[in-house]
């Protein structure tokens, strides 16, 4: 291989996730044929193509691909020993890489970004929804930050003790879980007990690429098992549908009490003891004294926190 020029790599970066000479230019405020330039010497560099086109935009090849899962911590390193010691909000111009899962949007950016606008009028924050592979991305460093749930329930699978030790984390928000039934369902002029909960047919929501929840695995333990009549994606759609049927729905209290205003429905206790889960703010102990790194997460555990001690006071 040729001596490799480090500044081109992260023109490869953003050509890998772009996979386009239009989006890269863009995203890198350079000319197209400037990035062409670029290209043709990161190939002669690596005495491989990279990238082929095909109608669809630029395909990677095999040795692109090889060069991606390391090139992120490659260039995490060249910014650690680049990055000075002091952080000035001010003045800088990073984007940081977030994952979140969908609940925690309304629960977290309405009370932080505000600040970081005012503090970092140029700071960017491109985020991504949760995904399977997101704590991979974490572990990897692909992304700076997450926010998602975790259980303090020593009965669920995803029990905060569970995450990797790489990890670190702060807790954001503790949420329960709540039932939400239509006005004039047949389930409030009896008991609201098990037997009703589990007398009719429900709806579940998606999070975060969690398909089922605590709430079933507690049930199954003790041989139940809710009627599940549609699984969906997005919660609205799904308030709809339970405002206009007899199907029960469970989700998270803080993020759906504020939504079902709109809504003609009826919010009702978990008839299942739960321990209450929490929205973790998580990242790679990698970046624990990369000080911009720092001044986000405070940013954001700070103003979130005092948010919730308000709305609980």
């Amino acid at each position: 291989m040729k001596r490799l020029d480090l500044n081109l790599l992260p023109l490869l970066e953003v050509l890998l996730e772009e996979q386009s000479v239009t989006a890269t230019a863009q995203r890198l405020h350079l000319s197209q044929s400037a990035v062409s330039k670029q290209l043709t010497r990161l190939r002669e560099a690596f005495n491989d193509p990279l990238f082929e086109r095909t109608a669809y935009g630029l395909k990677p090849t095999p040795k692109a691909l090889s060069l991606a899962p390391e090139l992120r911590q490659c260039l995490q390193q060249l910014n650690q020993f680049t990055r000075p010691d002091t952080f000035e909000p001010r003045l800088s111009q990073r984007q940081f890489r977030m994952a979140l899962i969908e609940t925690t949007y309304s629960l977290t950016f309405p009370f932080f970004m505000p600040e970081l606008l005012k503090q970092a009028p140029k700071v960017s924050i491109k985020t991504q929804t949760w995904a399977a592979e997101t704590l991979d991305k974490l572990l990897s460093c692909d992304i700076e930050l997450a926010i998602g749930c975790r259980e303090w329930d020593e009965r669920s699978p995803i029990q905060i003790k569970h995450l990797p030790c790489e990890l670190n984390y702060i807790e954001l928000v503790q949420d329960h879980s709540l039932c939400f039934v239509r006005q004039g369902h047949p389930a409030l002029e009896h008991t609201w007990d098990l037997q009703a909960f589990l007398k009719y047919r429900h709806l579940q929501v998606a999070f975060g690429g969690i398909e089922h929840w605590l709430l079933d695995d507690v049930l199954l333990m003790e041989g139940h098992k809710r009627d599940i009549a549609v699984n969906m994606t997005d919660f609205p759609s799904a308030l709809a549908l339970c405002e206009q049927s007899d199907l029960i729905l469970c989700a998270p209290a803080k993020y759906a009490l504020p939504m079902i205003k709109n809504y003609r429905l009826v919010p009702l206790p978990q008839v299942v003891n739960l321990v209450p889960g929490s929205y973790l703010l998580m990242w790679h102990k990698h970046f624990d004294l990369d000080p911009s790194h720092k001044w986000l997460r405070e940013l954001i555990s700070n103003n979130v926190l005092n948010a919730q001690k308000n709305q609980d006071t």
